[in-house]
């Protein structure tokens, strides 16, 4: 995107978690950059030097994407994409998205599930089973992790 006639983009880009490249053209001042997700290149710029930033931009992004973020008003959004929870979707998915990446304890996610009376094992697989089909379609997976728990992570495939 050019700096600075699209800055609304990059505003909206950013508020995404989306990989940014900055075309910055003569004379004015570069940006000031925010985080890994994001590089500029002063115009007019070489196919060669806009090729390799934007390689770099790719495997920086793949090695730092954020994780999802579960709202208070019953969505998880993961990127650009948001998709509605159940009350103990809900409850299970802020546990995993904030563990995320790291395995959480079954006994742990079937008290978030039910704070006041918890679940058993059985009922604890059926929500999960419903809550990884939701989260396939925005890019996320709930592994589990045989006699430890589950864990939340971006999708592989």
């Amino acid at each position: 995107m050019h700096w600075p006639a699209e800055r609304d983009l990059l505003e909206r880009l950013r508020a995404e978690g989306a990989p940014r490249l900055l075309l910055v053209g003569q004379p004015g001042p570069p940006p000031d950059l925010v985080g890994c997700q994001e590089d500029w290149v002063r115009l007019p710029a070489d196919d060669r030097d806009l090729e390799a930033r934007v390689r770099g931009l790719a495997a920086r992004s793949l090695r730092h994407r954020p994780g999802p973020h579960v709202a208070g008003d019953g969505r998880l959004r993961y990127g650009a994409h948001w998709i509605p929870l159940s009350p103990i979707e809900h409850r299970l998915a802020t546990v995993l998205a904030g563990c995320f990446g790291e395995v959480v304890d079954s006994d742990v996610l079937a008290g978030a599930a039910r704070p006041d009376e918890g679940i058993n094992e059985a009922a604890l697989r059926v929500h999960l089973t419903r809550l990884r089909r939701r989260l396939r379609s925005v890019g996320l997976e709930i592994q589990n992790v045989r006699g430890r728990g589950y864990l939340m992570e971006h999708a592989t495939g």
